[in-house]
C-alpha cells in the first residue's frame, strides 16, 4: 500500500464479512480492510454467490456494514443464461439492486459503486453488446430513480463488467449510462493498457462537449 500511496491507483478488497467481529474462521472483516488502508471492496460477486452462497440478504448486510465503515460497495449484480433466456434479466436487475439497497438512506446511495456484469460473460469470452450492456445499466439507474429520484440516480456510477477488452471497450465506455468498467482477466496482460486509455478518451471526449463525467 505504501507503494502507491501518492498514486491515483487504489486498492480494492474482493470479499468481506458483514460483521465486525466474531466466530467467521477464514472471513475478512472490514476492520482488517481499514487497517490495510483499503477503500473500495467487491460486494455480491456473481462467484462469491454462485459458490459461496451470498445471498441477496447477505449482500445488503455488507453493504450497509462497507457504508458504515467509510468503505466504498462496488455492488455487483447481473443476471444467468438461462434468465436472460428467459427475458426475465430486468426482474433480476430489479430485485437484486432493490435487496442490496435495503435501508440504504438517499444520501449514501451516491457511495455506492454498481457493477452491471452478466454472468454469462464473466470469463467466458462472451459479451454482451453495446446495446445489451447499455439497456441493462440504464434499466438499473432507473430502479434508482424510482426509489430514490433522478438526481441520486444521475450521481451514481454504474460500471459494466463482462469480458471487456481492449476491441469492446471503446464502444462500451461509450454509452450514457456506462460510466466505466469491472475489468477481469483483461486487467492480467498487456491490454489493459488499451482499455484505460479507452476510457480516457471517452472522458475527454465528454469534456469536450460540456456532459458529465462520472467516476
Amino acid at each position: 500500500m505504501d507503494a502507491l500511496s501518492n498514486s491515483k491507483i487504489k486498492v480494492a478488497a474482493q470479499n468481506m464479512h458483514y460483521e465486525e467481529k466474531g466466530a467467521f474462521t477464514g472471513e475478512v472483516s472490514c476492520e482488517m480492510l481499514k487497517e490495510m488502508g483499503l477503500k473500495y471492496v467487491l460486494v455480491g460477486h456473481s462467484e462469491r454467490r454462485q459458490f459461496f452462497g451470498e445471498t441477496d440478504e447477505t449482500v445488503n448486510l455488507k453493504v450497509l456494514k462497507a457504508l458504515e465503515q467509510n468503505i466504498t460497495p462496488i455492488l455487483c449484480v447481473g443476471e444467468s443464461l438461462e434468465q436472460r433466456k428467459k427475458d426475465v434479466t430486468n426482474d433480476v436487475l430489479r430485485q437484486q439492486v432493490n435487496h442490496a439497497l435495503q435501508k440504504v438512506y438517499a444520501k449514501d446511495v451516491k457511495r455506492i459503486i454498481i457493477a452491471y456484469e452478466p454472468v454469462w460473460a464473466i470469463g467466458t469470452g462472451a459479451v454482451a453488446t453495446p446495446k445489451e450492456a447499455e439497456d441493462a445499466c440504464k434499466y438499473i439507474r432507473d430502479v434508482i430513480k424510482n426509489k430514490y429520484g433522478a438526481g441520486i440516480a444521475n450521481d451514481v456510477t454504474i460500471l459494466y463488467g463482462g469480458s471487456v477488452d481492449d476491441k469492446n471497450s471503446k464502444d462500451l465506455f461509450g454509452k450514457p449510462n456506462i460510466d466505466g468498467g469491472l475489468v477481469g482477466g483483461a486487467s492480467m496482460n498487456a491490454s489493459f493498457l488499451h482499455i484505460v486509455k479507452a476510457m480516457q478518451g471517452v472522458v475527454a471526449d465528454d469534456i469536450s462537449k460540456g456532459d458529465n463525467v462520472y467516476g
